[in-house]
C-alpha cells in the first residue's frame, strides 16, 4: 500500500459547484479537511459530520503539522486553496515543509486566468505578482525592497502587462497611487476584476492611474496593469550630463559622463547587484547603476539638502523605483543597509578611512569598490587606509577632453584629470578570477 499522500484542492468563490466531480469527490472521501474560514464554508454542507474542519486563519505555520499528523493516522487530508494553488498560492509552502512526495495538487483555473479571460487580455506574457502580504502602507518615493509592493512596482518598470493578487490592504487604489508616486501617469491603465464567479462579479477595464486611484473597488479583486503607450527609447546608462537635474551653476558636483562609464565598468554589476552611492550628489552613478542593476537595489546617500532633492528629482523622472536615497552623512545608518555587491564613494565628507574600512568589511564575496578623486591628498588618504585593510587595488587615471566651438573651429577643452581606485578584498586568485569574469 502506497504512503497516503495530502491533496491540495483549488477552488474558487463559486464553491462545491465549480469543482470538478473528481474534486467533489476526493474532497468528500476527505475526514480532515483544512483551509482558511471562508474557503471552509463554501464545502462545509456539502461533507459529512465526520470530516474535522481546520481553520488555519491566523495558524498557517500550524499546518503543516496538522497535515503530518493526519497522515501519521492514514487518514485522508485535504487543504483547499483558492485558484491555482501552485501560482503564490499555499502549494509551495507545504511542499517546501513536508516534501513534494507527499503532496498532490489538484487545481482550479487561477484567478488571474479568469480575470484576463474576462477581459479579453491574453496572460501569457504577463508578469504575475502578489500583494497579498502585510500591510506595507503607503508607497514612497525611495521604497526598500521590503515594501509590500516593491516586487508589483519593479515589474511594472520590465513587463508591457502585469497582473496581481490583491488583498484589502493593498488594493486597487493603493496601487495606483503607488505608481502615481513612482512617477507612471497615462502611458499605463488599470483593470480590476472583483469577486470572480459570485453573482455579483464586476469587471472595471482600462481605467486611468487616476481614476482608479480616487475610488474604491470591491473585495476581493484581482489587478491588471497595462503599458498602453511604449516608453521612449532610452539608453541603459550612457546619460549626458545635463540629463540630470543638478546644483547651478555648475560646480562639478556631478560625476561627468566620461568619469561615471569607467566607474560603472569597474563596479562590475550584475543585474541584480545590490549596491552603495556614497556621496550620491546628483545621484548620476547611482541612477544609472540603478539601471544596469535592474533586479537589485541602489542604496545612496547624501549629506546636502539640495543635492539629495536633485536625486530624488532624477530619481522620479527615470522612475528609478529600485533606488533608496538618504539624506545624512556617511557612515551614520549605513549599518541598516544590506551588504553590498558594489560600493561608489563619490564623497567622503572627511571620513574617508573610516568609510574605506567599514565598506570592505561589508562587501560580498568578489565584490568591488570604486572611488573617484580629483585631489592627490584625497588619493593618498584613499591608497594608504586600502594598504592597511590589506586590501587589493588599482588605479586608473582618466584625462578626458571635449570639443569646444571656436570661431567657425573647434578646440579641446581638458576636464579635471579623474583618479578612479578599485579595490576588493583579497582573495585566493582563482576565486578573485572567477568573481572578475563572472556576469
Amino acid at each position: 500500500m502506497s504512503d497516503p499522500r495530502c491533496l491540495i484542492l483549488g477552488i474558487l468563490d463559486d464553491g462545491w459547484d465549480g469543482l470538478s466531480a473528481a474534486g467533489r469527490e476526493r474532497l468528500a472521501a476527505s475526514r480532515v479537511v483544512i483551509g482558511a474560514r471562508r474557503t471552509l464554508d463554501l464545502v462545509a454542507p456539502h461533507l459529512g459530520s465526520e470530516v474535522e474542519l481546520r481553520d488555519m486563519d491566523g495558524a498557517l505555520g500550524k499546518t503543516p503539522e496538522w497535515v503530518r499528523a493526519a497522515l501519521g493516522d492514514h487518514l485522508p487530508v485535504t487543504v483547499l486553496a483558492t485558484g491555482d494553488p501552485l501560482c503564490h498560492g499555499i502549494a509551495r509552502f507545504l511542499i517546501d515543509r513536508i516534501g513534494a512526495a507527499s503532496v498532490e495538487v489538484l487545481p482550479a483555473p487561477s484567478t488571474i486566468a479568469i480575470a484576463c479571460a474576462r477581459l479579453k487580455k491574453p496572460w501569457q506574457d504577463a508578469a504575475i505578482r502578489s500583494c497579498h502580504g502585510a500591510d506595507a502602507g503607503e508607497w514612497h518615493t525611495g521604497a526598500t525592497p521590503g515594501h509590500g509592493l516593491y516586487g508589483l512596482v519593479r515589474a511594472v518598470a520590465e513587463h508591457a502587462r502585469v497582473a496581481t493578487f490583491t488583498s484589502p490592504h493593498n488594493s486597487p487604489d493603493r496601487i495606483a497611487r503607488a505608481l502615481l508616486a513612482a512617477g507612471y501617469g497615462d502611458e499605463l491603465c488599470i483593470s480590476v476584476a472583483a469577486r470572480l464567479c459570485l453573482p455579483d462579479e464586476e469587471i472595471f477595464a482600462d481605467l486611468t492611474l487616476r481614476e482608479t486611484a480616487a475610488r474604491k473597488f470591491p473585495d476581493p479583486n484581482i489587478v491588471v496593469i497595462d503599458r498602453v503607450t511604449a516608453p521612449a527609447p532610452r539608453a541603459v546608462f550612457g546619460f549626458e550630463d545635463g540629463d540630470f537635474v543638478q546644483r547651478q551653476p555648475e560646480k562639478g558636483l556631478i560625476t561627468k559622463l566620461e568619469a561615471r562609464a569607467v566607474s560603472l565598468a569597474k563596479l562590475g554589476l550584475r543585474a541584480d547587484s545590490v549596491v552603495w552611492d556614497i556621496g550620491a550628489g546628483s545621484g548620476s552613478v547611482g541612477l544609472e547603476a540603478s539601471r544596469i542593476a535592474r533586479l537589485g537595489h541602489v542604496w545612496a546617500i547624501e549629506k546636502n539638502t539640495g543635492d539629495a532633492a536633485n536625486a530624488r528629482e532624477n530619481a522620479q523622472r527615470l522612475q528609478a523605483t529600485n533606488y533608496t536615497l538618504v539624506e545624512g552623512k556617511a557612515p551614520d545608518g549605513l549599518d541598516a543597509w544590506p551588504d553590498p555587491d558594489a560600493v561608489f564613494i563619490g564623497g567622503s565628507g572627511g571620513e574617508l578611512a573610516q568609510l574605506i574600512e567599514l565598506c570592505l568589511a561589508r562587501l560580498r564575496p568578489a565584490g568591488r569598490l570604486v572611488m573617484n578623486f580629483v585631489t592627490l591628498e584625497n588619493l593618498a588618504t584613499a591608497t594608504t587606509a586600502l594598504a592597511a585593510a590589506g586590501a587589493e587595488w588599482e588605479v586608473t587615471m582618466l584625462s578626458a577632453a571635449r570639443s569646444q566651438p571656436i570661431l567657425d573651429m573647434h578646440r579641446l577643452a581638458a576636464q579635471n584629470p579623474v583618479w578612479i581606485v578599485t579595490a576588493y578584498k583579497a582573495l585566493p586568485i582563482n576565486a578573485r578570477s572567477g568573481g572578475v569574469m563572472s556576469g
